[in-house]
């Protein structure tokens, strides 16, 4: 198959890192923001409960505070730690509240 004859041609790309300075902190937060309601939106596009998508940001929230940096940041040891050794030693609600609470959130949506 011949590059030609599909009509592909390779272009040089530059980085356009180099031309921009770095994001502010304020650009971060709102860039963050940008993305969990593009998440929200998402899910809440694909019909899930509001319950369901409250506890999926809860959970996503709950890990940006204990990182205290964006999530695209993390590395695999960074989720290790957090599920191996910080859920560990958080106390467990019980299942009927887990059910009570699953329950409740999606007579909701």
């Amino acid at each position: 198959m011949k590059l030609r004859t599909l009509g592909l041609a390779l272009a040089a790309v530059r980085d356009l890192r180099e031309l921009r300075a770095p994001a502010s902190s304020e650009e971060l937060e709102a860039f963050e923001a940008d993305v969990l309601s593009g998440f929200v939106l998402a899910r809440a596009s694909a019909g899930l409960a509001d319950g369901t998508i409250r506890g999926d940001v809860g959970n996503l929230e709950q890990i940006r505070t204990w990182f205290g940096r964006p999530l695209w940041d993390m590395e695999p040891s960074d989720a290790d730690a957090y599920f191996g050794r910080v859920l560990r030693g958080s106390p467990r609600r019980p299942a009927a509240d887990v059910r009570s609470a699953g329950l409740q959130g999606s007579a909701r949506g």
